[in-house]
């Protein structure tokens, strides 16, 4: 039986990952829930789930979470403060964190997963991207074990070599290396191939782009998620996070990274070897897949999938993404080729732009304008890996720049 703590359980991930632990209590308990402040959700969690600890962020939140559990003869203890997500994550009846807050808010407590040696199940890219060299240190040197979530990354790791992951997992040679470690040498991978849909505007021609609407850009033609997420690819600026989150998870450079428009969402990523093969992972488009992969790891469990029917999908189509489409996409390469602290500057940018578009203050193009010249306003520099204050600073400064653009860019 393996305690987890499901950090963000009211998001669409978290319910994905319930479900999965629900169909299997043999194996799984969940230990703790979090929340920001859907009390509603977390109250029905909390009487079906039964855990130990629920976590709500917002303080006011909590106190009416505690009145809505009131009448349980065994309630959850109830906890706040953003400090309380980390106290749950490193709990020792926890075996496995799954990190499912969205953004930059969830990588403290990724990170004191880390460093407490859990199984990290990261389903939030943010914190590779703001802090890569930091987690995938703490990683290795207190043994945590971390496994993606993204369907693309969990997708990639299972079309690599088992030897080529624990290799990677030890390595010191990380992105921002050559990706050409050992790893690399002797596994015959060639390249990465990261597939993307192409959000709901693939076939939109670029010039229509600036009336978009909110509504518009969070109708995902193949996915369920939140509105930031759906955003994000919108503009394929979840793509640009994915680049470089693989860097960080499988020790490359983004040159050795192709981003693939695959409109089926049913190869959810592919890899390359030196001998012509590329190897696919296919699936339906649903998050209980990785989920239960990484859950059960090595083994393999049934996720309540439907499986796959190659008949009724009949053809799969592949294409580039459009430059001019999706300048996100380009920022992100960028944001990758620098390294240092420019991901966290673009991060941090973008998600006070999207945080703008869908209050209506800019248009959806004004997205990428933002974290661009947020990005020409805050150089990069070298990451600080004693600590996280530099990074925080940097995010601190590139969320009070990418303000200013937006007031800037308002008419």
């Amino acid at each position: 039986m393996k305690g987890i703590a499901v950090l963000g359980s009211t998001g669409s991930i978290g319910l994905s990952t319930l479900d999965v632990i629900e169909r299997h209590p043999d194996r799984f308990r969940a230990i703790a829930l979090t929340a920001h402040r859907n009390v509603e959700r977390m109250a029905e969690q909390c009487r079906r789930i039964k855990p130990s600890f629920a976590v709500m962020v917002d303080a006011d939140a909590a106190n009416r979470l505690r009145d809505a559990l009131s009448d349980l003869d065994a309630s959850p203890e109830v906890l706040s403060g953003a400090q309380a997500l980390e106290t749950v994550a490193v709990l020792p009846e926890v075996d496995y964190v799954m990190a499912a807050i969205v953004g930059a808010a969830g990588l403290m407590s990724s990170l004191a997963a880390a460093r407490a040696g859990k199984r990290l199940l990261l389903a939030n890219k943010e914190a590779l991207v703001v802090a890569g060299a930091i987690l995938m240190r703490a990683a290795r040197d207190n043994d945590a074990t971390l496994l993606p979530i993204d369907s693309e990354h969990n997708a990639i790791f299972q079309c690599l070599p088992a030897r080529f992951n624990r290799e990677i997992s030890q390595s010191e040679d990380q992105y921002p290396g050559r990706g050409r470690n050992h790893a690399w040498e002797n596994s015959g991978v060639e390249r990465i191939l990261l597939t993307a849909s192409g959000g709901p505007f693939r076939d939109a021609p670029a010039d229509s782009l600036a009336t978009v609407t909110p509504e518009q850009a969070c109708a995902h033609p193949n996915w369920s998620m939140g509105r930031k997420i759906s955003v994000d690819s919108a503009t394929m600026m979840n793509k640009g996070l994915e680049i470089i989150e693989a860097c960080w998870l499988f020790a490359t450079v983004p040159d050795r990274i192709q981003v693939v428009v695959h409109r089926q969402s049913v190869i959810h990523s592919m890899v390359q070897y030196n001998d012509g093969s590329v190897l696919a992972q296919l699936g339906n488009p649903d998050m209980r897949t990785p989920i239960a992969h990484a859950l059960a790891w090595p083994e393999r469990i049934p996720a309540g999938v439907e499986p796959l029917n190659l008949f009724e999908i009949a053809r799969l189509d592949f294409e580039s993404p459009a430059p001019e489409q999706f300048p996100c996409l380009r920022l992100a390469y960028r944001a990758a080729a620098e390294s240092g602290t420019a991901p966290v500057v673009m991060n941090a940018a973008n998600e006070v732009a999207v945080a703008a578009f869908l209050d209506r203050q800019i248009g959806f193009m004004d997205i990428a304008s933002v974290v661009e010249r947020s990005m020409d306003r805050l150089p990069a520099e070298p990451v600080d890996l004693s600590g996280l204050e530099q990074v925080l600073e940097v995010d601190r400064q590139a969320r009070t720049v990418a303000k200013h653009c937006v007031s800037e860019t308002v008419p």
